[in-house]
């Protein structure tokens, strides 16, 4: 049974010493075990060690693997926006870590889902979830607490918004994507948001997830980051928006101080183009 054309992105920031054996993993395990075309874009972000030719070498190997290389630090979220321009090409797109916590069977198994939902999300906290390596106590009290700030501004009810294994219908990436400006790892946020908010229907299952060391998140600095991107989503979506406008120098001095990528301008999203909604 052919199975829908697949573009998984890779967000990567100097990931020379982890990105080689999952991109091998990836590119093995669809080449032999998915019946629909598969491309795999690693989106580079800033690097500054040999991550690229980490990833040409390992092209050269698998032609389904390619990359797109911005210069300048974009963030994570800015990496997946960037990558997400590239929907058109694949009937589902999705995006896992670059450090190898999802793998490959995993990132399949949501795409099977794929039909029962506009976007099908990994979940480390649903029962049945296999976590190999868990999270140190510290950061599993931040991800519950993350976790709470999350559901009392949106109530959304997703368990795991920050599992970085999601895939999603490409008519849902087209419609939403103008909307989508947080650059740093609440992205997810933002995206589950703006799909919540266009009408599309997010399945949230359990996966499989290994915590992987090497880890770049720096707790406190990512956690306040993440905090004030998530209010500011919150704020997208509110009337009092489009009177925010002086403040907006200020909250790039705020994100530059926390060496963090600022957020994307733009008027509200409902000012763009309307979503278009499931049909």
């Amino acid at each position: 049974m052919s199975e829908p054309s697949l573009l998984l992105l890779i967000p990567a920031y100097n990931e020379e010493q982890r990105i080689e054996p999952v991109l091998r993993d990836y590119g093995r395990y669809f080449r032999d075990h998915y019946g629909g075309s598969f491309q795999l874009v690693v989106v580079l972000n800033g690097c500054r060690d040999n991550t690229r030719g980490v990833v040409e070498t390992v092209a050269r190997e698998f032609p389904s693997i390619s990359f797109l290389d911005f210069p300048e630090p974009i963030g994570k979220g800015g990496a997946l926006i960037e990558g997400l321009k590239l929907a058109p090409r694949a009937d589902v797109i999705g995006y896992v870590d670059a450090d190898g916590a999802t793998p490959p069977a995993a990132l399949h198994d949501l795409v099977r889902r794929i039909g029962e939902a506009d976007c099908v999300i990994g979940s480390r906290w649903l029962p049945g979830a296999r976590l190999h390596v868990a999270q140190s106590r510290k950061r599993r009290i931040a991800s519950r607490l993350f976790h709470l700030l999350v559901q009392l501004l949106f109530h959304m009810n997703i368990k795991d918004t920050q599992c970085g294994a999601k895939v999603m219908r490409r008519e849902a990436v087209e419609a939403i994507h103008h909307a989508l400006r947080i650059a740093d790892m609440a992205f997810d946020i933002n995206l589950l948001y703006a799909l919540h908010r266009a009408g599309f229907r997010i399945l949230e299952v359990p996966t499989e997830w290994t915590d992987k060391v090497g880890s770049k998140v720096k707790l406190f600095r990512t956690s306040l980051t993440m905090f004030l991107s998530t209010v500011r989503v919150r704020l997208i979506y509110s009337p009092v928006y489009k009177w925010l406008w002086p403040l907006r120098p200020l909250e790039a001095w705020i994100y530059k101080k926390l060496r963090a990528p600022v957020p994307r301008s733009g008027p509200p999203p409902e000012m763009q183009s309307p979503t278009r909604p499931k049909s």
